[in-house]
């Protein structure tokens, strides 16, 4: 039971990171190399989008 609702937390984070990488900012190439590195490498790939994605205009104020 438990490892599914870590696995559904987990489906939960990484849609979320897409959403924000689709309405980011970001070049085309640059929006397609983040998503494929979430649906390849979830939960490492949405760790290190946390650090290093690209953040929104809003992040800068």
């Amino acid at each position: 039971m438990e490892y599914g609702l870590i696995g559904l937390l987990v489906l939960a984070a990484d849609i979320y990171a897409i959403i924000k990488i689709v309405s980011s900012s970001a070049s085309t190439a640059a929006k397609i190399l983040w998503v494929l590195l979430i649906l390849l490498l979830p939960v490492v790939g949405f760790i290190i989008w946390l650090i290093a994605g690209p953040k929104s205009s809003a992040a800068h104020i």
